[in-house]
C-alpha cells in the first residue's frame, strides 16, 4: 500500500491504448469510497471519451494541454444540492479525487489532477463545455491513460514541517 502511496505521481503523456470501462469504473468506485463530511458524498463525475470535448479543454486551462491526448477525461464536480455542511463539498472532492489518482496509479494508468475550483475562467469554461447545471460546479479534471513516461517516485518528507503538540 505505501509503495501506491509514494510511488504516484502525475503523467502527463499518454498511450493511444484505450482505457477498459470496467477500470474507469472501478477508479470511480474509489473515488466514491472517499470521506466526506456528514457521508454528504456531493460529488459527481463527467466521464468524456470525446476528443472533440477534450480538445477544448485547453483553451480555458493552461495546463491542460495533454487532456486531448488522454484516452480518458473524468471530471470531478460537486453537487450543491447535496451539501448538507456549506462549503466542505470542496475537501470532499478532493479526497474523492485523490482516491481516485491513487486507484489509477494501482491499476498501472497515469492521472494527473487538473484544478478547476475555485478559478473563474475555468469554472466558466467547463460549465459550458460540459453544460453542467447551475447547481453542479466543475471541481477538477483527471485525465487518465496508460502511462506514456514513466517518473521514479518523489521524496518529499521533510521533517521541518512536523510540530508536535504546539507549533
Amino acid at each position: 500500500m505505501m509503495d501506491i502511496l509514494l510511488g504516484r505521481r502525475s503523467i502527463r503523456k499518454y498511450t493511444r491504448q484505450p482505457v477498459p470501462d470496467a477500470w474507469i469504473l472501478a477508479l470511480l468506485r474509489a473515488a466514491m469510497a472517499a470521506p466526506s463530511a456528514g457521508n454528504q458524498q456531493p460529488w459527481e463525475f463527467v466521464v468524456i471519451r470525446d476528443s472533440s470535448v477534450t480538445k477544448h479543454i485547453p483553451s480555458f486551462h493552461p495546463h491542460a494541454q495533454m487532456a486531448p491526448e488522454a484516452p480518458v477525461v473524468i471530471a470531478v464536480c460537486g453537487n450543491l444540492h447535496n451539501e448538507k455542511h456549506a462549503g466542505m463539498w470542496v475537501q470532499d472532492c478532493a479526497a474523492a479525487t485523490e482516491n481516485l489518482l491513487l486507484a489509477a496509479h494501482a491499476k498501472g494508468l497515469g492521472a494527473v489532477w487538473l484544478g478547476i475550483y475555485p478559478r473563474e475562467s475555468r469554472l466558466a469554461g467547463m460549465k459550458k463545455l460540459l453544460q453542467l447545471p447551475d447547481h453542479i460546479v466543475p471541481f477538477a479534471v483527471i485525465p487518465v491513460g496508460f502511462p506514456g513516461e514513466q517518473k521514479p517516485p518523489a521524496e518529499r518528507f521533510d521533517e521541518t514541517k512536523i510540530h508536535y503538540n504546539r507549533w
